[in-house]
């Protein structure tokens, strides 16, 4: 199987991590693999190093220059499946496709992995057309994409996965050392990109509450994004300062988390959450939102807790339970590491994707010819 990945983002999340251990994981298998991302990117400065990458960065969603340079190498490396990894991968794919097929006829698979609604306009909709198949993260998209007029036929959900053994043999920080906090203070953090769907203006305001209740508790809010400035100012309304962190953007993540007391998720909407599959790697007891895809990983009082979104009151209450409770926090650690093992490995996740591949290209070989836009 020959297969081409394409993110377009300069930024690493969630997101750029799943294309690249999916990409991995295939080439692992001995299949063809091409990272096409941003040339400034940092998903092509991780995969260079493993895999064969070629830059192309789109200037917005229509870069019709971007697509016929993708639309050339397509028809000169013939391959069997085009996997877009974001939005505008998808715009940038099915634009050069539409330029001219290559002999092979590759499949345009689009991975699907927040959970907004497709938006309404022209360009949207026929760019959605392209796409043979979408790859929900979880069922919560799935449902939302049949919601948006994709017929159900054209939606396979695959769970995100997780490298296990990577985020339990990731090192240790001393927390408390890194950021000069009190010996022995219990730590809750967040990690998530600083932007409204990820809902930390709900966690800092369910901090003040949690400080009244366990006074020496500290929050660490690791991310970077557009809401830094808003919540800076929220916790100094709120007289947080010495109680909430706000560090920004850390490539030693996985080491922090696994320092943390109590792990949180506050997400409006999420379309699974690979913070909370790392935390549950990590052993870390979970609170969560009941947002998007969270309630198909986090098993409300077996693997963790979960509230209301936008409920600070309840985060608050759940936070403190965990803090106070250190039997809870150990029952449900373990229960958690015991569930992503079981159910959200990296391997189990490139599997089914493979899988996939070979239906569709197995289908269209059998048919002749798919119509992308079948069902649409």
């Amino acid at each position: 199987m020959f297969v081409i990945h394409i993110d377009t983002a300069v930024t690493w999340r969630g997101g750029q991590n799943q294309a690249l251990l999916t990409a991995l994981g295939q080439q692992a298998r001995g299949h063809r693999i091409i990272v096409v991302a941003h040339p400034d990117g940092e998903l092509r400065r991780r995969a260079s190093q493993a895999v064969e990458t070629v830059p192309i960065g789109p200037h917005g969603e229509i870069d019709l220059a971007a697509a016929w340079q993708l639309s050339r190498l397509l028809k000169r490396w013939q391959p069997d499946v085009v996997h877009a990894h974001d939005p505008h991968a998808v715009a940038l794919g099915g634009l050069a496709l539409s330029l001219g097929r290559p002999a092979s006829d590759p499949v345009l698979v689009a991975a699907r992995r927040v959970d907004f609604h497709i938006r309404g306009n022209a360009f949207s909709h026929w760019k959605y057309r392209q796409v043979t198949c979408f790859v929900a993260a979880s069922h919560a998209i799935a449902e939302m994409l049949a919601e948006d007029g994709i017929a159900r036929q054209r939606v396979v959900t695959i769970h995100e996965g997780i490298d296990i053994d990577r985020v339990q043999q990731a090192p240790t920080v001393n927390v408390h050392q890194e950021f000069w906090l009190p010996a022995g203070v219990p730590v809750v953090g967040n990690i998530a990109a600083l932007v409204p769907h990820k809902g930390q203006k709900h966690l800092v305001d369910a901090a003040a509450r949690v400080v009244r209740q366990v006074p020496d508790a500290h929050f660490l809010i690791l991310g970077e994004g557009e809401l830094r400035a808003p919540l800076e100012r929220q916790v100094k309304e709120l007289h947080l300062e010495k109680h909430v962190l706000l560090p920004g953007f850390r490539t030693d993540v996985l080491s922090l988390l696994k320092a943390f007391d109590v792990f949180v998720m506050s997400s409006v909407t999420e379309g699974l959450g690979t913070s909370v599959l790392d935390a549950m790697a990590a052993a870390r007891p979970i609170v969560a939102t009941r947002a998007g895809g969270i309630p198909e990983v986090v098993v409300d009082g077996e693997t963790g807790l979960l509230v209301p979104i936008r409920d600070h009151e309840q985060l608050a209450g759940a936070i403190v339970r965990l803090l106070t409770d250190r039997d809870l926090r150990d029952r449900l650690a373990r229960a958690a590491a015991a569930r992503v093992r079981a159910a959200f490995s990296v391997d189990r996740m490139v599997d089914e994707t493979l899988a996939l591949y070979e239906t569709l290209a197995g289908t269209r070989r059998a048919a002749g010819s798919v119509d992308p836009g079948s069902g649409a």
